[in-house]
């Protein structure tokens, strides 16, 4: 099978497992945002940032370096055996230590929900970690599985505890850290991973090379945590937690499409890993960013365009002011895509030093322009220096990574996005319903005419797939 068409057929298999659940998720946004307070709301989405801070720090992206080794042993039983039992007892003993360090530091931390920071960090290791694992062993299939389960499980108890029981906050909370479990207990059940686990295969060394790869991730995702959750950090100290409220609730549209981007990108970094070193890979990798860049600009317009008839629909008025900050987000979502998208060459030439590097640069940029601009234009403060920050990386690392490839991008291609975009921002915020449809007409024929090769060869795939099953039927 050819290079595009596997990497087709596994982001299809992959998004089958999170297509529907991040829509349900989205579409549980009147429940979420009528029923808990913009205080509640701002409460669990703080928290949550601290968890995902805290990951990185316990597991030193040991499971990102699980992933990548695994790729490369796929078809050696018994080093599969070495490197799992190695992880696992690793963050098992990193797990056992983050608590005791926890505990001694909780008798001084006055907060209702301070114990949340325990039992949802260890949930949420294993579960990325098992994940990952599944990736590495090449089933994208109990992935998308997993990932499945994990968010369907989140909404059914969110309803639960939410809407039925009225736990609020402590509600939202516990059901993620459940959800985690089930992904643990159903992977583990699944891949049988416990007939890995050997004691006596631990090994000092293996552990140290994956170390060797996974500690420059550690900056790199400290300096991703800046760009998604220092905002929440600053907004709430110097604005209000109702404020962080407000942003949340804008974040969630970009963070849906972001979530379409994740799916590809499961995928993409695997199938860059395996052919980076082909003859023709500076052809074959460019083609995929530029259809990236099409498709995930495409959709980044047609949500901008859309919002306007929609949001008050799916948001209470009480958050109606995150209206405001979408457009900004979403701009930074589509650098944040074209990032993701060329990075996949740092992680396939094992160059994580590069990503740390200017994923902390821009890192800083972030914080810096965050708390020079919110005494002046208050939230706002938060989208633009985000949106600043993507841009500089984007800019930086499509130079940079030059060092390894050329991507070359289709003549005009940025300049007819760059018009089209505009547009539609425009339209957004002036919210006259004419030129509202107006634009949306305009946007549905640009997103027709940009991805129109892209839309035909699918469907030639999809012809010859049926056509071809047929025809061997009858012979």
């Amino acid at each position: 099978m050819g290079r595009g068409k596997q990497l087709l057929k596994n982001t299809a298999i992959v998004t089958v497992g999170k297509i529907s659940t991040q829509l349900a998720t989205f579409l549980l946004l009147p429940v979420y945002t009528a029923i808990l307070s913009t205080t509640e709301y701002g409460v669990v989405d703080l928290l949550n940032t601290l968890v995902s801070l805290l990951l990185p720090i316990v597991t030193f992206q040991v499971e990102q370096a699980l992933f990548r080794k695994l790729i490369e042993i796929r078809e050696d039983e018994e080093q599969k055996g070495v490197v799992i039992t190695t992880t696992i007892i690793s963050v098992t003993i990193q797990c056992i230590v983050y608590l005791m360090i926890f505990l001694l530091i909780s008798t001084f931390i006055n907060n209702e929900y301070k114990y949340f920071l325990a039992t949802n960090v260890i949930a949420s290791i294993f579960s990325s970690l098992m994940l990952q694992m599944t990736r590495g062993l090449g089933d994208n299939t109990t992935y998308a599985i997993g990932s499945f389960i994990t968010t369907l499980s989140t909404i059914i108890l969110n309803i639960l505890f939410i809407v039925v029981f009225r736990f609020g906050a402590y509600g939202m909370l516990t059901a993620t850290m459940l959800a985690n479990i089930v992904c643990v207990i159903y992977i583990t059940i699944r891949k049988k991973i416990y007939k890995y686990i050997i004691p006596s295969q631990f090994n000092m060394n293996t552990l140290k090379k994956l170390w060797k790869y996974s500690f420059p991730l550690i900056p790199n995702a400290l300096s991703w945590w800046i760009f998604t959750a220092s905002d929440r950090i600053i907004v709430s100290a110097m604005l209000s937690v109702g404020a962080n409220g407000i942003l949340s609730v804008a974040h969630k549209f970009p963070n849906v499409y972001i979530s379409f981007y994740n799916i590809l990108n499961i995928t993409w970094t695997e199938t860059a890993a395996l052919h980076i070193n082909d003859e023709d890979s500076e052809k074959f990798f460019s083609n995929i960013i530029n259809i990236i860049i099409k498709i995930f600009s495409s959709l980044a317009i047609g949500i901008i365009a859309c919002l306007p008839f929609v949001f008050n629909i799916i948001i209470n008025q009480k958050f109606a002011e995150a209206y405001l900050y979408v457009p900004i987000l979403m701009f930074a979502s589509i650098c944040n895509v074209v990032i993701g998208a060329i990075s996949v060459v740092y992680v396939a030439k094992k160059d994580t030093k590069a990503i740390a590097s200017t994923s902390i640069v821009s890192a800083i940029i972030n914080i810096i322009t965050h708390l020079g601009l919110i005494k002046f234009i208050g939230l706002y403060a938060a989208p633009v220096s985000t949106a600043i920050a993507y841009f500089s990386m984007m800019i930086y690392r499509f130079i940079h990574v030059r060092k390894y490839i050329t991507i070359k991008l289709e003549k005009g291609l940025i300049l007819k996005i760059t018009i089209v975009m505009a547009l539609a921002i425009i339209a957004y915020y002036i919210r006259n319903i004419y030129f509202n449809i107006f634009t949306l007409v305009i946007v549905i024929i640009f997103v027709y005419l940009l991805n129109k090769s892209f839309a035909k060869m699918i469907l030639d795939m999809v012809k010859s797939k049926f056509v071809g099953g047929k025809n061997g039927v009858h012979q």
